[in-house]
């Protein structure tokens, strides 16, 4: 239900930019260009990334490095994924508190034209990231539930 919800949400986003760039696009050669234009289509763009990301490895679609899965046995490709897994959500909680800390400091700045507050930016990667934890820990409990190592 979630993965629709973000799916439906990132399909909405992509739409909007779309649609904010053609309409910006046509107003532009008409003479009169949206001078807030470039700065929706940032945060519209920066949500849509995260949530990209988030259904990117939900369905296992990121990099990965498979020369190990086929030199490795089963049973120790399965930890080599765990132990994947686990590093992924450490880096993930290390680079949360990073990005949390930038959305704060980012909050009393104004961005450009349409003067919104560039929090609301920088609040992409924080919920990107709280959307990546929650699939890699789901990953994490799927693997070591479904894992081959007896």
């Amino acid at each position: 239900m979630l993965k629709r919800i973000e799916f439906a949400c990132g399909g909405i986003l992509l739409v909007a930019v779309v649609i904010l760039v053609a309409v910006a696009s046509v107003a532009r050669a008409m003479g009169s260009p949206i001078i807030w234009s470039v700065e929706m289509a940032q945060l519209i763009f920066a949500w849509l990334c995260m949530l990209a990301a988030d259904i990117a490895m939900q369905e296992d679609r990121h990099f990965g490095l498979q020369i190990l899965r086929e030199i490795l046995s089963k049973r120790a490709s399965a930890w080599v994924e765990i132990i994947n897994i686990l590093v992924i959500i450490g880096f993930l909680a290390f680079l949360l508190n990073y990005a949390w800390t930038n959305m704060i400091l980012m909050h009393p700045r104004l961005v450009g034209a349409a003067q919104i507050n560039a929090s609301y930016i920088h609040a992409s990667m924080v919920v990107g990231i709280l959307l990546m934890i929650r699939t890699m820990v789901a990953q994490l409990i799927r693997r070591i539930r479904n894992r081959e190592i007896n």
